[in-house]
């Protein structure tokens, strides 16, 4: 890169959009003004506003970086660390899953049916579901819970850095919360069949991990072990809430009534998807 260039945060937005719209990043723009304000940490508008500033050498050399790495193909979120959900700025590596919009949809429905007492995430990943209960609910107590020793690390940096009060246990699925009787239990499990990961996207085989993306043969191994073993750590009426595959709703609630589930309910994503299942333990 030329010296003329690295002279105003303007030509370097300039610079990042021809480079991403070159590698077929689509809205190359928005992403450019993304990747500046996220590096800086300031609203992706104050980038654009800023656009007359002068950048120094550093800003100039590490947002020319990120642009390279966006233009090969890593997700924005990697890229930058961070990435926005609900209320919360959460840090994102390869360590665990990218957070999405429609699990933003999830903590909407915990939140609308047990806004209090306890509550626990289970494959928390980033702890963003978690934190994001422990930041708009009224719970007595938040549990998150993940098994990979390498997610829940960056799970225990972000609950650090938000200072609200979640629990964090390392261990498998609902194992560590034995003894505890929960008002609520939430999960965004793997939910991907085998064959089902070998043909995903590269923008997301390539880059995040597997073992938060594949679950078996047939894509339940994880929301059957939490609809059976989730009823010992609920209390009597507690509710389950889970994240579903789309094509897997209707595999999934009926499991829920195999195993005694009550007010089984399938509900539908923003983009209109039947993505998430609420039920009610009933009495044994």
């Amino acid at each position: 890169m030329s010296p003329e260039l690295r002279t105003t945060v303007g030509r370097l937005l300039t610079e990042g959009r021809t480079r991403l719209r070159a590698a077929g990043i689509e809205e190359a723009s928005r992403e450019a003004g993304r990747l500046w304000a996220d590096l800086a940490r300031i609203p992706t508008g104050e980038a654009w506003l800023a656009r007359e500033r002068r950048a120094t050498d550093a800003e100039a050399e590490r947002y020319l970086a990120a642009v390279e790495r966006r233009a090969a193909g890593e997700p924005l979120a990697y890229v930058t660390g961070w990435t926005g959900f609900r209320r919360l700025d959460i840090r994102t590596d390869r360590r665990a899953l990218i957070p999405r919009p429609e699990t933003e949809g999830l903590v909407e429905l915990v939140l609308a049916r047990r806004p209090d007492g306890t509550v626990a995430d289970i494959c928390t990943g980033t702890g963003c579901v978690a934190l994001a209960l422990a930041d708009e609910g009224r719970y007595e107590a938040v549990h998150a819970v993940e098994f990979d020793p390498e997610a829940h690390a960056l799970a225990g940096e972000n609950i650090r850095a938000s200072g609200l009060r979640v629990r964090l246990h390392q261990g498998d699925l609902v194992a560590p919360l034995r003894g505890l009787r929960l008002d609520a239990l939430v999960a965004n499990p793997p939910y991907i069949a085998e064959a089902e990961y070998a043909a995903l996207d590269e923008a997301v085989r390539g880059w995040e991990p597997r073992a938060a993306l594949a679950s078996g043969n047939d894509g339940l191994v994880h929301t059957r072990r939490l609809l059976d073993e989730g009823r010992g750590v609920l209390g009597e009426g507690g509710i389950i809430a889970l994240e579903l595959d789309a094509s897997r709703a209707g595999a999934s609630a009926e499991l829920a009534q195999t195993f005694g589930w009550t007010d089984i309910a399938v509900h539908r994503d923003l983009y209109g998807r039947e993505r998430y299942l609420t039920a009610r333990r009933g009495e044994e």
